[in-house]
């Protein structure tokens, strides 16, 4: 890539040489679209200049010249030629440049003049909102969320390197604000598309306003040992070469360039100095496949010491961005060490020129490698990847081809021409997949900050991501200076200002999905947390109302409240009141506090048990209501093992002189009778005579044990009119174990009293046996 001059030609002086440099890998229509894009952009910009200084037709061609180096397509550069002329008023209709160039070419002018607006945005932002490392990838990942065609990236990406430059050639001091936005921000976009080879230029010219004293010292000591350096690499050139040829392995060896600020990161980042860096004396070897590439390492371990703890094996393992390669540093008889990067021609021009070459070379099969990606953002990056690649495919295809432009959802790609007719469907279709289904979007506070939401959020949801106490006081909003209903979605790139009430809450409305006030699971479930706090706190107050006249029943009105909630076995007088409130418990236990203590009248388990069987209990009648298949009057009994009770799955297992012994289904006892005699298990069924009978079921409750806790139970057993017919207990290390045999109509009644008893305090569980 060229670096831009001073006074550069204008388009009317443009040799063929000069043009070939901007229209590269271009032919007929594209080079014409080029050429007229020139010629239109010169006159109206002639005598103009960019914020930092430089000529805009010098930046427009410098600009061109960066995006014919990463191989785009004509649109992409003559939109970067035509974002130099001063924008249109927003009345005017049609735009000149989508009047001039058509639809494509102007949607990528308007969408980087956004992307301009943004950095604008964000270049005067606070060094508080966009000082971490979350906001700067917020940053990142916004820019890519506005670009809804990423060649607009490519274009922002370009003029940035083309600004540096020209801040390099010209002196002219570069703001150092501005070259840390480009190490913060569009360095690592550079790095995370692929374009490697922009991404350097980007960080060493950035580190040089930056850091111009440390830039200047590590340029010194790069320069003082040079032409040893340079001694050293040459001879060991020629030494790798000669080896590798005796072995048959077609190479190319050379010297490996080293990036200033990658060598300040390491000695950084490893806390070393200059002198004890590896990489300072580095070859790159290049072959034909991965088989060479393992060979070609193995020669090099053979030849020269290996240090083990600096390999790097990235072909096997690549790193996440796809970069392959493979990384050792060895050192000589003379202990010097140097690295060696071993890969083939596919992976050097991934590592230079970025993703295109993994489809050009199409290493993964017929239809190349694909790109994983597990989210929009990702998927967005793929998808800006094989555009590149499929621009190179094109051209290669069909060089003497039109272009035949492909309409798509997110912006027209411009495709190859006939002869690249499966390249453009392939773009057509991953482009609609990559673009349609927008998962996130990237908004701004006042301050600039960003903040990240679901698709389809409102002012309400941003609210409520910055403070939940905001999002409940949100009466209204602003975005971009435009007050704005509340249900309005927000967009990628809006700045969004919440207009807040003094003091207040949300309202239930906002939860009703057709109102489309809230999208995001978050602020539901805030609004949700809110109404639920108000409803504790109504509990809280109502129970205490109930108390505080149960203790003026009593004429008790000065005792400890936190004190009695915890004798009634409450951790704190809140929770008393909310039970209270609930009818969880029972008033009259507030009584029983003030009563002298009686251990002898405790309620004894025999207190428990009715005297007396219900009429209408099949244990009184002896009428179970199970009917036997098949056969009719015949005697059968309820075992007592598993008790069961209508509407329990039974099974019949026939007795010797007691008749037919009904089980449940899943008794461990039946299964042990019906394996060991098979013959005698039998079909049975409830009969239409169970309504209004009664059946006994066994019941059993785990509990930290109290005083006053089986009188409790013995509440719910008589709240729920249930007939207590036997009852066991027993109490180890603060445990009570407890049985009770009650008698239940159906499976309903048993759940509520398994729920009731479950909800007395203490009760760790309750369950039927």
């Amino acid at each position: 890539m060229t670096n831009s001059t001073n006074n550069p030609p204008t388009p009317s002086e443009l040799t063929d040489a000069d043009f070939e440099a901007l229209d590269a890998g271009l032919a007929g229509e594209d080079s014409a679209l080029l050429r007229h894009a020139l010629g239109w952009i010169e006159p109206r910009v002639r005598d103009r200049r960019t914020a930092s200084g430089e000529p805009r037709l010098d930046h427009a061609l410098g600009t061109v010249r960066v995006l014919a180096a990463m191989h785009t397509d004509a649109p992409t550069r003559a939109a970067a030629l035509l974002i130099a002329a001063p924008a249109a008023e927003p009345s005017a209709q049609p735009d000149p440049v989508s009047a001039t160039f058509g639809a494509e070419v102007g949607r990528l002018v308007q969408g980087t003049r956004a992307l301009l607006r943004l950095g604008t945005i964000a270049g005067g932002a606070s060094h508080v909102a966009v000082d971490s490392a979350a906001q700067k990838e917020m940053l990142r990942k916004m820019l890519l969320a506005m670009a809804a065609d990423l060649r607009i990236v490519l274009i922002r990406l370009a003029s940035r390197l083309q600004t540096l430059r020209w801040h390099a050639a010209s002196k002219v001091p570069c703001n150092p604000d501005f070259a840390r936005e480009t190490l913060d921000l569009y360095a690592p976009l550079a790095n995370r598309l692929g374009i490697w080879q922009v991404k350097w230029e980007m960080e060493d010219l950035a580190f040089r306003f930056t850091d111009p004293v440390r830039y200047k010292e590590i340029a010194s000591l790069l320069e003082e040992k040079r032409v040893e350096r340079e001694t050293f690499i040459a001879r060991t050139i020629e030494t790798l070469t000669a080896s590798l040829a005796k072995m048959g392995v077609v190479a190319e060896v050379s010297g490996r360039p080293k990036h200033i600020y990658s060598i300040w990161n390491k000695m950084r980042n490893k806390h070393v100095d200059f002198n004890r860096l590896y990489d300072l004396r580095a070859l790159r070897v290049i072959v034909e496949d991965e088989r060479a590439c393992f060979t070609a390492l193995s020669l090099v371990h053979e030849m020269w010491t290996p240090i083990p703890e600096e390999f790097d094996d990235y072909i096997s393992r690549p790193k996440p961005n796809g970069y392959r390669s493979l990384h050792t540093v060895v050192a000589d008889q003379s202990g010097r060490p140097f690295e060696v990067q071993i890969r083939t021609r596919a992976m050097h021009d991934f590592a230079e020129y970025g993703m295109a070459a993994h489809w050009r070379y199409k290493e993964a099969g017929p239809r190349g490698g694909q790109v994983s990606a597990s989210g929009h953002y990702d998927r967005q990056i793929a998808w800006m990847r094989q555009l590149l690649a499929w621009n190179n495919d094109a051209a290669q295809a069909a060089p003497e081809a039109g272009a035949d432009a492909a309409q798509v959802e997110a912006g027209p790609e411009v495709g190859a021409g006939d002869g690249a007719g499966a390249a453009g469907a392939r773009r057509s279709a991953a482009a609609k997949s990559a673009v349609n289904t927008e998962e996130r979007i990237y908004v701004l506070s006042p301050q600039a900050r960003v903040i990240e939401l679901p698709a389809g959020s409102t002012a309400v949801d941003f609210a409520y991501h910055l403070h939940s106490d905001l999002g409940h006081r949100c009466r209204g909003a602003r975005i971009d200076g435009q007050m704005v209903p509340l249900q309005t979605p927000l967009q990628t790139g809006q700045t969004v200002e919440v207009i807040a009430a003094k003091s207040g809450g949300p309202s239930r409305d906002w939860l009703n999905p057709q109102l489309g006030l809230l999208a995001s699971s978050r602020a539901r479930a805030k609004v949700r947390a809110w109404f639920n706090a108000i409803e504790l706190q109504q509990r809280i107050t109502q129970g205490q109302t109930l108390v505080e006249k149960e203790l003026q029943r009593l004429g008790k009105t000065a005792v400890n409240l936190e004190h009695l909630a915890q004798q009634l076995g409450f951790a704190r007088a809140d929770d008393l009141y909310v039970a209270a409130a609930k009818e969880e418990f029972s008033l009259r236990q507030i009584d029983a506090v003030f009563q002298p203590q009686q251990p002898e009248q405790e309620i004894r388990p025999e207190e428990i048990v009715s005297q007396t069987r219900r009429s209408d209990s099949v244990t009184q009648s002896g009428k179970s209501g199970v009917l036997v298949v098949g056969v009719g009057s015949l005697m059968t009994q309820l075992a007592r093992c598993c008790r069961p009770a209508p509407p329990d799955d039974i099974r019949g297992f026939v007795t010797r002189g007691r008749g037919v012994s009904i089980h449940r289904s899943d008794c461990p006892s039946y299964a042990a009778l019906a394996t060991r005699q098979p013959e005698r298990v039998i079909d049975v069924a409830w009969g239409g005579t169970t309504a209004g009978a009664v059946y006994p079921v066994d019941l059993v409750v785990h509990a930290q044990d109290r005083p006053g806790l089986l009188r409790d139970l013995s509440e719910v057993f008589a709240r729920l009119r249930l007939n207590v017919i036997g009852v066991n207990t027993q109490s180890k290390a603060s445990l009570a174990h407890m049985g009770f045999t009650v008698e239940v109509q159906d499976g309903s009644a048993l759940q509520r009293a398994i729920s009731a008893l479950s909800d007395v305090s203490g009760v760790i569980s309750a369950a039927r046996r």
